[in-house]
């Protein structure tokens, strides 16, 4: 079975050499363009091209498949299936109609929940214990193909949206390599329709969402900073500065909201609408990440 593989991030990479480790026959692989990257702004691969050029597979880099000249390409590959994995762009209906098989596509949700581009942060942002990945036949409307299968984690109380990635890259890698084994052995598989009524969308992530609002629960505070991990990175004010606020627990306490209830060897608690966090690790504007005891032996708090 010829695999044309399409990503362009880590989780995708992940499951590049998840697949490529199981044997499958990968025959080209298309990710975004380099871009650049850094404080030198310095053209950068995407971590899906820097392994396919290490297993030798062919990349293909386009803007997009407007051209025709482009189609052509991925036809000449003659691929079976499509794979896709965060590819960054929303493929047409001459694309998806190349493999004889589809195009599959894993997503970091359990569908129809938060279609869109940042599905396991607002997973943590909102406070789920449970989220997992789908394996879906790809169509034109964004992530709202029929569901082929799912596989599912808990989400533990303290994990943050970066940790949660990397078991989900690893959760998805595994469900890519099994999907791709039931077509090899049976051609195109039964899936079913989404259901319509239980939709919820997971848009992208902005720098305005950062500030922490010290009204709401210290349960909603801490997701807060857990689901914006590692970035945009939660905010917060004191003393007139800006801190990025890295690491949290939910404590015991009550207080106005925002109010500094005191500092104990592990971190800086303050009152929320309800109950009280503890702000472990953060970063003052300009300096380097501290664990906050840290920090406020150097600058204390009355001072």
């Amino acid at each position: 079975m010829r695999v044309v593989f399409m990503g362009t991030p880590d989780i995708a990479a992940t499951c590049l050499k998840k697949i490529l480790a199981d044997g499958f026959e990968v025959v080209g692989v298309y990710t975004q363009p380099d871009r650049p990257k850094g404080r030198g702004m310095k053209l950068t691969a995407s971590p899906v091209k820097e392994t396919a050029l290490a297993a030798g597979i062919p990349v293909f880099q386009p803007e997009n498949f407007r051209e025709e000249e482009t189609v052509r390409q991925l036809r000449d590959l003659k691929p079976d299936i499509c794979a896709v994995v965060a590819y960054g762009r929303i493929l047409p209906q001459k694309v998806l109609d190349v493999p004889g098989l589809g195009c599959v596509n894993i997503h970091a949700s359990v569908l129809p929940a938060y279609r869109g581009s940042a599905p396991y942060q607002w997973a943590v942002l909102d406070g789920l214990t449970e989220t997992g990945v789908t394996a879906m036949y790809l169509i034109r409307e964004m992530d709202a193909g029929d569901i082929i299968d799912v596989a599912k984690t808990p989400i533990g109380e303290n994990e943050t949206a970066g940790a949660l990635l990397d078991r989900l890259a690893v959760l998805g890698a595994d469900l890519l390599s099994r999907t791709l084994t039931r077509f090899a052995e049976n051609g195109k598989l039964p899936a079913r329709k989404q259901d319509e009524s239980k939709v919820s969308y997971a848009p992208m992530l902005e720098k305005t969402m950062c500030p922490i609002d010290w009204t709401k629960s210290a349960r909603q505070v801490h997701d807060h900073v857990r689901g914006l991990q590692p970035w945009p990175v939660a905010t917060m004010e004191l003393k007139g500065k800006l801190f990025k606020v890295h690491e949290t627990r939910v404590v015991s306490g009550s207080g106005r909201p925002g109010e500094i209830l005191g500092l104990t060897k592990t971190g800086l608690q303050i009152a929320c609408g309800e109950g009280a966090v503890e702000v472990r690790v953060l970063q003052a504007e300009g300096g380097k990440r501290m664990n906050a005891p840290d920090y406020f032996r150097g600058h204390p708090l009355e001072g």
